[in-house]
């Protein structure tokens, strides 16, 4: 999901600042609701978890550039599931910015457009999760057309919001290789999905998980 530099150049970076800027007050917003009902130290071990883990699959996991943009294992459904909607959109942001900094300097200058790009099928996929799971179900709980609708989600948003990019920095002259991504993105969508539920199945064995500061509450509850 990383946009290519040169896609967007100029005057029309400004509107990634100003998405990525409406997106980092949200995760304000999200980061306060889980600092309290859990407590900061837990926000910050979670987050910690999350930067961690999306560092390593953004540099160290395989990724490919195809069209307009690379194809990456997000696993952004998987951190949400697990550890919730503020330590999983702070850690894309930090995790992002830590390859940025020191391995990825190039796409510095995309870092706006990549963080709406996380951040904001994030939340699509939070509201999603609220309407799609009934109230008092934990997630080690759902099912695989469940996990499959929320990963769906999310991919679509992040292939939609790098369509969006791309013609907006290039007009429809890119429109073949947005094609070319969002048919490559297709085996991200299959496989998320089956390590959603994995990764839950795994989770529902270690009780001790229960109600520690290392998860979301709703994970068990």
């Amino acid at each position: 999901m990383h946009i290519e530099p040169g896609v967007v150049t100029g005057a029309k970076l400004i509107l990634s600042y100003a998405t990525a800027a409406t997106a980092g007050v949200y995760t304000l917003k999200t980061a306060y609701e889980a600092v309290r009902q859990q407590g900061l130290g837990s926000l910050v071990l979670r987050t910690a978890i999350a930067s961690l883990a999306v560092f390593t699959f953004f540099q160290l996991m395989p990724h490919y550039p195809v069209g307009v943009s690379e194809v990456h294992l997000i696993l952004g459904s998987t951190l949400f599931l697990t550890l919730g909607a503020a330590p999983a959109a702070i850690g894309l942001s930090l995790g992002l910015l830590i390859q940025g900094l020191f391995f990825a300097q190039f796409d510095l200058p995309q870092y706006g457009m990549n963080v709406t790009t996380l951040l904001v099928p994030l939340f699509g996929l939070q509201y999603l999760a609220q309407r799609l799971i009934a109230p008092g179900t934990a997630y080690v709980d759902l099912k695989y057309t469940q996990a499959l609708a929320l990963s769906t989600a999310y991919q679509g948003g992040i292939v939609g919001w790098v369509a969006f990019w791309a013609l907006y920095g290039q007009g429809f002259a890119e429109i073949g290789q947005v094609m070319t991504f969002g048919v490559a993105y297709m085996s991200v969508i299959l496989l998320e999905p089956l390590v959603d539920l994995a990764v839950l199945g795994a989770a529902k064995r270690l009780h001790a998980l229960k109600g520690s500061v290392w998860v979301t509450p709703r994970l068990f509850a």
